[in-house]
């Protein structure tokens, strides 16, 4: 509970600072409350992914801190959106990266997954990436659009390529959540709302997977085939989350790409669009080859006993929500543009 409210204050802090001093603060308390649920079950792989999450995280801050010296040192100012110095806003963007896991700053991201609990797995996945994303969206509009860009091409290609042959369910999320890193950095430069909604949608999405696999006591593609007899239903909805995450329509998935080569085709990038199209095949990929393990394949089993339609767990009603929620919200698709 405690490393818990600490890694809300953590949050909290950075999200609403002004002053880059208290957002780097609120990043420090963040990792170091992060660090213990990482390291809970004290295996040897848990340690290590703790340890590789520590270093990152602490040169990650450290450039931070370092950025943003460097831009009061010229102009003055140590306020968040007054990120005006042009190599400060590089290494603030480097810094970042590193937070997030994208490309190229990407390999510690599927090995502390990996070696995290599913729930630590499923806090690493998103609320610790809404500080990074937070600064940002603050910072928007000094970044430079072809550096995120770049970054952006290539996490979506390495996040896809990357994820074609793992069997570990927690690093095939990992690397899906580097090439969905990819569509957020692009746009950012254009439109922060729209990276903010594609986070926010993403986030939701990931839940619903990351709490269905705890439910069924699921972390690679082999007994992830043998789960269906343990919750059928829940099955079921995972397969059309899995597509849903992929950004198949008429599901949710769709509506932040769709939005996104939307805005990229008005601001004359119809080539990006088209290439950060086409590398998110490679994702529907694993996410086709995760739902047909999960729905699709049937094991040989010889027992005959009752199926479990009904799972009663404290999450059930929270991962009833966050699939239906994951799956049906289209249609809000004609309210964005007002929001935006």
């Amino acid at each position: 509970l405690m490393f818990a409210l600490s890694l809300l204050l953590g949050t909290t802090i950075t999200i609403t600072s002004n002053h880059w001093i208290m957002a780097w603060a609120g990043l420090e308390i963040n990792t170091l409350s992060i660090l213990p649920l990482i390291a809970k079950s004290h295996h040897p792989r848990a340690i290590e992914a703790a340890t590789k999450y520590f270093m990152t995280q602490a040169t990650a801050s450290a450039l931070v801190l370092f950025s943003s010296m460097t831009n009061a040192w010229h102009t003055g100012q140590w306020d968040i959106t007054q990120m005006t110095h042009t190599t400060s806003c590089l290494i603030l963007t480097s810094a970042i990266a590193m937070k997030l896991g994208m490309v190229p700053f990407h390999f510690w991201f599927p090995e502390v997954l990996q070696g995290s609990p599913i729930i630590t797995g499923l806090i690493l996945s998103t609320i610790m990436k809404l500080p990074p994303i937070a600064l940002l969206y603050m910072t928007s509009h000094s970044l430079n659009p072809t550096l995120l860009t770049l970054m952006a091409i290539m996490s979506a290609a390495l996040g896809g390529w990357m994820g074609l042959n793992q069997t570990q369910i927690r690093k095939i999320l990992a690397f899906s959540s580097i090439s969905h890193l990819g569509w957020m950095a692009i746009i950012i430069p254009f439109s922060p709302k729209l990276t903010m909604l594609n986070f926010y949608l993403y986030v939701l999405m990931t839940s619903a997977i990351f709490l269905t696999m705890n439910t069924v006591k699921v972390l690679k593609l082999s007994t992830l085939m043998t789960s269906w007899t343990k919750a059928p239903a829940l099955n079921t909805m995972l397969l059309l989350t899995l597509l849903s995450l992929a950004g198949l329509p008429p599901l949710t998935g769709f509506l932040p790409k769709w939005l996104i080569i939307q805005e990229l085709t008005k601001q004359n990038m119809a080539p990006t669009a088209i290439i950060i199209s086409l590398l998110s095949l490679l994702g529907l990929f694993f996410y086709l080859r995760l739902a047909y393990c999960a729905t699709i394949t049937l094991p040989p089993h010889t027992t005959n006993h009752m199926k479990q339609w009904h799972t009663y767990k404290p999450t059930s009603t929270l991962i009833a929500i966050s699939i239906v929620m994951s799956i049906m919200l289209l249609p809000i698709s004609r309210m964005i543009p007002t929001i935006l």
